[in-house]
């Protein structure tokens, strides 16, 4: 890439994280609801420490930290950095300010735009890649902390009037068959990747046939009037005990109001529309539901080696494999090798992109992961059989 492209890339990156905040309001930037869940300025400072900790600290010279302090505060899970306020009590921080985090990111974006102006290595724009899609994968969790934040407040408050999420899907449905074999699996090519997408191997897969769509809201109302949340044989051991413990009964953002389904969006509290695809479900609610069907969840094997065949994007699709490291996958050295590797244990990998997801971020080989538990993404499922 070269410095122009990088620059540019850079800018539009940081202007779109503030773009993503310009509805809110200075107290919706400090809330913490749960753990899973950041405040939006945290957010803000966060993405900027990234640089200034791994680019501008040590590879511009003279350059002078903004606060001493703010490393302390930004840091999330970088052990071999140092110290870090613990990840349940980010909400707790009235100061820094927004208005002083906003100054920090000028700061750090003026010096950043003058470093890649000069010739810098090639393992040096690596990591300002890094960086970079490090904010855009901050930039999607600044929206779905920001519905978190906003949906479970009582009065459903509106963030953005036009936000349309996720949309229709027109076509009808299908059974799109896969031929078993062996298939190329994971990233190659000179473009991004993180190091969980390497390296391109070869997997055997049986034969299969894939849903061209995403399970809609309407089909999951059934398995809900079918009893699906009170039946144990749907469900894995862990699965029921979250829903026990928890008393769920319906996907995140769901509300039974006078006798209807309504459901919270960014753009407000709505009637459910049936036709959509539903979203924010657990990984223990999308396997149920498969249970349910009598099909399953697709491994992201045959996800990926199918994933010409059908438009994806409106969710994030939960499929039936553990998050765990690719033959041949190297572990960066350094406190960058914390960036993925440490946390390919007790994970699924979620396939796809979702409506938050932002633009240049998006690859067929992309692998998300999180805990089956959680489901404040746009999270849905798509069927596969045997």
């Amino acid at each position: 890439m070269s410095f122009d492209k990088l620059l540019q890339f850079f800018s539009e990156t940081r202007r779109r994280t503030e773009e993503i905040c310009e509805p809110l309001k200075t107290e919706d930037y400090v809330v913490q609801p749960i753990v899973d869940v950041s405040p939006p300025k945290w957010h803000l400072g966060h993405t900027t420490w990234f640089f200034e900790e791994f680019v501008l600290k040590p590879h511009y010279k003279g350059y002078k930290l903004y606060n001493k302090d703010f490393s302390f505060v930004f840091n999330s899970y970088y052990e071999s950095v140092g110290d870090k306020v613990i990840r349940t009590n980010r909400g707790n921080l009235s100061r820094p300010t927004v208005e002083e985090i906003y100054k920090y990111r000028n700061y750090v974006n003026k010096l950043m735009v003058e470093f890649i102006q000069d010739s810098v290595p090639d393992d040096i724009v690596e990591t300002i890649e890094i960086g970079i899609h490090h904010e855009k994968q901050h930039q999607e969790l600044l929206l779905t902390d920001i519905k978190y934040i906003l949906g479970h407040n009582p009065l459903f408050p509106v963030y953005k009037e036009n936000f349309n999420e996720p949309e229709t899907e027109q076509e009808p449905q299908k059974w799109l068959k896969v031929n078993g074999g062996l298939h190329q699996i994971g990233h190659s090519g000179k473009d991004f990747c993180y190091d969980n997408e390497l390296k391109k191997h070869s997997v055997y897969l049986e034969d299969f046939e894939i849903s061209n769509k995403l399970v809609t809201n309407a089909e999951y109302i059934e398995f809900i009037n079918d009893g699906g949340y009170e039946n144990v044989l749907l469900w894995h051991a862990e699965g029921w005990d979250w829903v026990n413990q928890n008393n769920i009964s319906s996907p995140e953002y769901w509300h039974r109001i006078d006798g209807k389904w309504h459901r919270y969006s960014l753009a407000g509290l709505q009637n459910l529309d049936p036709e959509k695809p539903v979203s924010h479900l657990s990984y223990y609610e999308a396997f149920a539901f498969a249970q349910w069907k009598g099909m399953r969840l697709p491994t992201e094997f045959e996800w990926e080696a199918a994933q010409d065949q059908f438009n994806w994007g409106q969710c994030w699709e939960w499929t039936e494999s553990a998050y765990l490291p690719y033959p041949g996958y190297k572990k960066a050295d350094g406190a960058i090798g914390e960036y993925n590797g440490k946390f390919m244990v007790n994970q699924k990998v979620l396939r796809g992109k979702s409506i938050a997801t932002s633009a240049k971020h998006v690859r067929p080989t992309y692998r998300n992961f999180f805990h089956p538990h959680l489901r404040w993404q746009f999270t849905g499922l798509r069927l596969v059989k045997s």
